[in-house]
C-alpha cells in the first residue's frame, strides 16, 4: 500500500510542474500537449493516383523523426494526394486533394476529430479569417468555370456555402477582413488575385499579377507580396516572372518587379521582411523597401521541391524520383551550410511549424 500511495504522489507531482510555473525562479515550463507539440510536420503527396499520402513529423532538435503519425494515431490512412495543412488554435486541417477531404486532427496528438467530405471538388489550400475555414477547389479537371472556394464552418465541420471563383484558385491567405486568392490556373493558366470580403463571403476585387502566381506571403507593415512564375517554355508562349505588392489597406497594387522571361521563380517565403525564393537552382533573398530585384544568389547549386524558411534556418524538400521516399534538408542561414537530411515520405510538400 505504501508503495501505491508513493506512486499516486509522484505522478500528482510530475502532472503539476508540466502545467505550472516554478515562482521562484520565474522559469515557466510548457504545458505538454501532446507528442507532436514543438516540431515541423512534413506533408507528403504519396503515389499519384494510388496509395495515400502520409504526414511526417520530426522534433525541433531533429532527433526524433515519426514517419505516417496520423495512421499512426487513428489506424487509417489520410487519402490520396495529401495537399496541405492549415491550423486554427489548436486543431489542424489535413486537405487531401484526390480523395476531396478534410481531416481535421488536434494538432498535437493528430487524434482524428473530424472528417469533411461534402462540397469538396480537388481541394487545394485552406486559411481560416473571421471564425471561418476557406478551401480553394479546383472542381472538375474537365470544366475550367467550375472553381471555387468552400466555407468552413469551423465548430460543425461542415462546408456551410461556398465562392464562385476564377480559374485554377491555388495558394490562399487571410487577414482579419480579406481572404486573398491566387489564382494559378489549375490545369490552364491565370495571372489573377481575387479578394474576398471575410463579413460578407463576396469577391469584393480581382488583381491582375503575373502569369501562374505560386504562393504570398506577408511583409511586416501588413502588405501581400503575391510571386508569379511566369509561363514556362513549355507552354509554348513563355513569359517571364514578377513580385507584386499589394497594399492591403484599399487592395491596390503598390508596385510590381518583373524577372527576365527565362527566369520562374517559386516558394516565397519570408523572414523579418527578407524574402526568400527559388529559382534556376539556387536561391536568392529580396529585402522589403529595396527598388530591385537580386542579381547574385544567396545559396547555389540547390533545387527544392518545395522550401521555406523558419527562424533562422532554411528548409527545402527533395522529391527524388517521386516514388521512393523523398528528404528533407535543413540549412542555417547565416552560415548557409547544410546542418541536416532527415528522409522523409513520398514528394515532400508542404513544410508547416507546429
Amino acid at each position: 500500500m505504501k508503495i501505491n500511495k508513493v506512486s499516486v504522489l509522484v505522478a500528482m507531482a510530475a502532472l503539476f510542474v508540466v502545467s505550472c510555473s516554478n515562482d521562484d525562479d520565474g522559469v515557466v515550463i510548457e504545458e505538454v500537449k501532446g507528442d507532436y507539440q514543438n516540431g515541423i510536420l512534413i506533408v507528403n503527396e504519396g503515389p499519384f493516383n494510388n496509395g495515400s499520402g502520409t504526414v511526417t513529423y520530426i522534433s525541433n532538435d531533429s532527433l526524433l523523426v515519426k514517419d505516417a503519425i496520423f495512421k499512426l494515431e487513428n489506424n487509417e490512412d489520410l487519402g490520396n494526394i495529401v495537399q496541405s495543412i492549415a491550423f486554427d488554435e489548436e486543431r489542424a486541417y489535413i486537405v487531401v486533394n484526390n480523395s476531396h477531404k478534410i481531416h481535421v486532427v488536434n494538432r498535437y496528438t493528430f487524434k482524428s476529430e473530424a472528417v469533411i467530405e461534402e462540397g469538396l471538388l480537388n481541394p487545394r489550400y485552406m486559411t481560416v479569417a473571421n471564425g471561418k475555414g476557406y478551401v480553394t477547389n479546383w472542381g472538375d479537371s474537365a470544366d475550367e468555370t467550375d472553381d471555387y472556394v468552400s466555407i468552413i464552418d469551423l465548430n460543425a465541420n461542415v462546408v456551410s456555402s461556398s465562392i464562385p471563383v476564377e480559374l485554377g484558385p491555388e495558394a490562399i491567405t487571410s487577414n482579419s477582413d480579406f481572404v486573398y486568392v491566387a489564382h494559378q490556373g489549375a490545369f490552364g493558366q491565370n495571372n489573377k488575385v481575387s479578394i474576398i470580403d471575410a463579413s460578407t463571403d463576396v469577391v469584393s476585387s480581382t488583381l491582375t499579377v503575373g502569369d501562374f502566381p505560386n504562393s504570398m506571403q506577408w511583409d511586416t507593415s501588413g502588405n501581400l507580396w503575391v510571386l508569379s512564375g511566369g509561363a514556362p517554355e513549355y507552354t509554348g508562349e513563355e513569359t517571364n516572372g514578377t513580385l507584386t505588392e499589394i497594399n492591403t489597406s484599399d487592395n491596390s497594387i503598390v508596385q510590381t518587379f518583373d524577372f527576365e522571361t527565362t527566369e520562374h521563380p517559386g516558394d516565397l517565403s519570408v523572414e523579418d521582411d527578407t524574402f526568400y525564393f527559388g529559382m534556376s537552382n539556387a536561391v536568392y533573398t529580396f529585402e522589403s523597401g529595396l527598388d530591385a530585384l537580386p542579381t547574385e544568389a544567396f545559396l547555389n547549386n540547390v533545387s527544392f521541391y518545395s522550401m521555406t524558411v523558419n527562424d533562422g534556418k532554411l528548409y527545402g524538400t527533395d522529391a527524388k524520383d517521386y516514388a521512393s521516399k523523398g528528404d528533407l534538408f535543413i540549412y542555417d542561414l547565416n552560415t548557409k551550410e547544410l546542418t541536416n537530411t532527415i528522409s522523409v515520405g513520398i514528394i515532400p510538400g508542404g513544410i508547416y511549424f507546429n
